[in-house]
């Protein structure tokens, strides 16, 4: 058995029909036991309520949020961990960095060596930092010691010419546009489902299930 587990930060949805993505991917492969979670919100109600959100988060109100006791099982005991987060000016959300910067214990502990990591990722527009959100990512989990694993250009839909679509070698991503109301198309969510599987495949590989 191989252990996935998809962690995400959503506001409006989008990320968080990516991940579902990602695992129905992940759950393809023989022997994989996935796994979706959610960040802690740090926003307070009222923000929220202001930005439109409170509807919208809704929609993922069942998948468990992710809290600093179950880090050990959830992160550390996965084989391989896949994180979504929308941009926030080229970089990750807020509260993602907060999940990730409350891993030193376990970071000098070496938990995370050798396993596998890969990004996802959501913009409000084409070019609103999708590539640079996914890199600057990878930089913390080479802090960690994972092994990252993107989006290959075996994936052909990436090379689409013909639509508007996310996706890079980095890993997959889908654009919202500035007011949320574009939905991730089913090119974006097949380029999700195609990572969810490789990294699963990768991470079967190198625990030598």
């Amino acid at each position: 058995m191989v252990k996935v587990n998809i962690i995400f930060y959503s506001m409006y949805g989008h990320v968080y029909k990516m991940a579902e993505a990602v695992a129905a991917g992940a759950r393809e492969v023989e022997g994989a036991e996935v796994g979706i979670y959610q960040v802690p919100e740090t926003l307070p109600e009222e923000v929220l309520g202001k930005m439109g959100a409170i509807e919208t988060k809704k929609l993922f109100a069942h998948i468990p949020v992710l809290t600093r006791d179950m880090n050990e099982e959830v992160l550390a005991g996965a084989d391989a961990l896949i994180f979504g987060t929308p941009t926030r000016y080229g970089n990750m959300t807020a509260q993602m960095r907060a999940v990730l910067d409350g891993l030193g214990g376990l970071w000098n502990r070496d938990a995370f060596v050798g396993k596998v990591g890969s990004v996802f990722t959501s913009s409000g527009t084409q070019h609103g930092g999708q590539e640079s959100t996914i890199l600057t990512f990878h930089v913390t989990l080479l802090h960690l010691g994972m092994v990252i694993v993107g989006l290959p250009y075996a994936e052909k839909r990436q090379t689409r010419m013909d639509e508007i679509t996310g996706g890079s070698p980095y890993g997959a991503s889908t654009i919202a546009a500035g007011d949320g109301s574009r939905q991730p198309s089913e090119n974006e969510l097949e380029m999700a489902r195609y990572q969810g599987k490789h990294v699963t495949q990768i991470a079967k590989k190198i625990a030598g299930r």
